[in-house]
């Protein structure tokens, strides 16, 4: 659902309301929905949503429009998310090396290095460093979490 101004949902209130009385059923809102493919609710679970109003006025109708955006934007965002998750997961199978579900700071050298990214003069001194930063529980290694917390803060 892509978002509109004031001013659009303002001129789709007033064609919905065809009497003028300012106030749009809830049959009305319902066929709206089903015609820009915005919604396939039925007319109890509209009532449901809107909290047993049989009508919206404008302001009703633009709170309406807000929540069902919002429902729609965290949809969305679950999906990306996911996605995200499924990323640092793989990435974090790269450094993992050996499988245990850690990284060591001399797993972090290794691939670091192997990446191109850490000089071979580098010593294991600046992963420890780095791995120290994120390593909240204190045991010199990161967990998934650890290591997903570092990659949302060093990439925002």
């Amino acid at each position: 659902m892509c978002s509109l101004t004031h001013n659009d949902l303002k001129r789709i209130f007033e064609k919905l309301d065809k009497n003028g009385d300012g106030l749009v059923s809830l049959d009305e809102l319902n066929w709206l929905l089903d015609k820009t493919g915005g919604s396939s609710t039925s007319l109890q679970e509209l009532e449901e949503h809107v909290v047993g109003k049989k009508s919206l006025n404008l302001d009703e109708f633009l709170f309406f429009y807000d929540s069902m955006l919002k429902i729609n934007d965290n949809g969305d965002d679950k999906g990306e998310i996911e996605e995200v998750k499924s990323d640092l997961a793989k990435a974090f199978e790269v450094f993992d090396l050996n499988g245990d579900g850690f990284i060591s700071s001399q797993e972090l050298e290794c691939v670091l290095k192997r990446l191109g990214l850490l000089e071979q003069q580098s010593g294991n001194k600046d992963c420890r460093a780095m791995i120290l930063s994120y390593d909240t529980n204190l045991d010199g290694q990161l967990d998934f979490e650890e290591f997903k917390n570092m990659m949302m803060l060093t990439t925002s």
